[in-house]
C-alpha cells in the first residue's frame, strides 16, 4: 500500500490569513489560545492509530508552549517550521523573509533537540511570483518546501506547478513537494485536506486520494489544522460571509472525518514518505 504524509499546520485560529483584516498580531497574546489542548488531541488520536505525521510549526506557538514540541518529538514525529507568525510570503521582502525562516528554523531546532529540514508557507504563498523564496529556503538549510498549490485559487495557488515532488533549481537544490491535487480530464481539483476536506463528502475525498495512489501511482499530501477539530472556538464577529463560511464549515464533523481518513489509508512523515530514500519520480524543473 502506497504511504501518504499526513501534515498539521500548528497555528491557532485567529492566526489564520482570512482573520489578518479582523484581528491584529498585537492583540493575539489577549486572545484565548486553544492550541495546545487541540495539537494534544491530535497526538491522542495519531497514537491512537499509531500514525506518524509532521507538524508544521508556527515558532510563534512554538515558544509558548514547549512542551507540545517535546512530545511532538518523542513521539517521533517531525517537526517542521511554518515560519514564526503566519505571514504570508507575498508580503514579506526577501531579507525579511530570510529572517523569518532562519529565526523560526533555530528556535524549533533548540526546542525539540533535532534537525528541522522541513518548510510550509503560510497559506502556501509561495508561487510564480516568488520562487526566489526556495533558493532562500535552500540557503538557510531546508531540505524540502510544502508551500506550492498547483491549482488556481483566489487567495493563493500556482496552477501550471508539477502536481508531485520536483526540485525547481535542478536536483542539487531544495525538494518541493506540492499539495495533492486530483485530476479528470485537464482540469485539477484540490484534494489536499483543509477546507475542502470540510466541503467535499468524505467519501468523495477518499476517492480522489484512492485515485492519486491507484491511478498516478503517487504518494499524496494531506494537511488539516487544529482549530479545524475545535467547534467550540471562539467566533468571530464582523468577518464576511465568504471568510465565515469557509472558516466555520462542518468544524463538528472533522474529527469524525479525520479518523476515518486514518484508517482507511496508510499514512506517515513528509521526510519518511518523500525525503529519505524516496526520490523516484521526482522531477526537475530549471530555475
Amino acid at each position: 500500500m502506497i504511504k501518504n504524509a499526513m501534515t498539521v499546520d500548528v497555528e491557532d485560529y485567529f492566526q489564520v490569513s482570512a482573520f489578518e483584516p479582523y484581528i491584529k498580531r498585537t492583540d493575539w497574546d489577549s486572545l484565548e489560545c486553544r492550541v495546545e489542548r487541540n495539537t494534544h488531541r491530535i497526538l491522542d488520536m495519531f497514537a491512537e492509530n499509531n500514525v506518524k505525521a509532521t507538524f508544521f510549526m508556527l515558532g510563534w506557538v512554538a515558544e509558548r508552549y514547549p512542551e507540545l514540541i517535546k512530545r511532538i518529538v518523542g513521539a517521533d514525529h517531525e517537526l517542521a517550521s511554518h515560519g514564526y507568525e503566519h505571514i504570508r510570503v507575498t508580503q514579506q521582502q526577501p531579507d525579511e523573509f530570510r529572517q523569518d525562516i532562519i529565526k523560526s528554523k533555530h528556535l524549533l531546532e533548540d526546542l525539540g533537540g533535532c534537525e528541522v529540514r522541513g518548510y510550509r508557507a503560510a497559506s502556501y504563498s509561495i508561487g510564480a511570483k516568488n520562487l526566489w523564496a526556495l533558493q532562500e529556503l535552500q540557503a538557510a538549510g531546508y531540505i524540502y518546501s510544502s508551500s506550492i498549490y498547483p491549482i488556481k485559487h483566489d487567495l493563493y495557488g500556482m496552477p501550471d506547478a508539477p502536481r508531485f515532488p520536483f526540485y525547481p533549481n535542478g536536483e542539487d537544490g531544495l525538494l518541493e513537494i506540492p499539495v495533492t491535487t486530483v485530476t479528470l480530464g485537464s482540469r485539477r481539483f484540490p484534494c489536499g485536506g483543509g477546507g475542502f476536506f470540510r466541503l467535499f463528502p468524505y467519501p468523495l475525498y477518499r476517492w480522489a486520494l484512492q485515485r492519486v495512489n491507484s491511478h498516478d501511482q503517487q504518494s499524496g499530501v494531506f494537511y488539516f489544522h487544529p482549530w479545524e477539530i475545535d467547534p467550540d472556538q471562539p467566533r468571530q464577529t464582523g468577518i464576511n460571509a465568504k471568510t465565515r463560511f469557509r472558516h466555520y464549515l462542518n468544524l463538528k464533523h472533522t474529527e469524525k472525518r479525520l479518523r476515518r481518513l486514518l484508517l482507511d489509508f496508510s499514512w506517515d512523515r513528509m521526510d519518511k514518505v518523500f525525503v529519505d530514500g524516496s526520490t523516484a519520480g521526482v522531477k526537475q524543473v530549471g530555475s
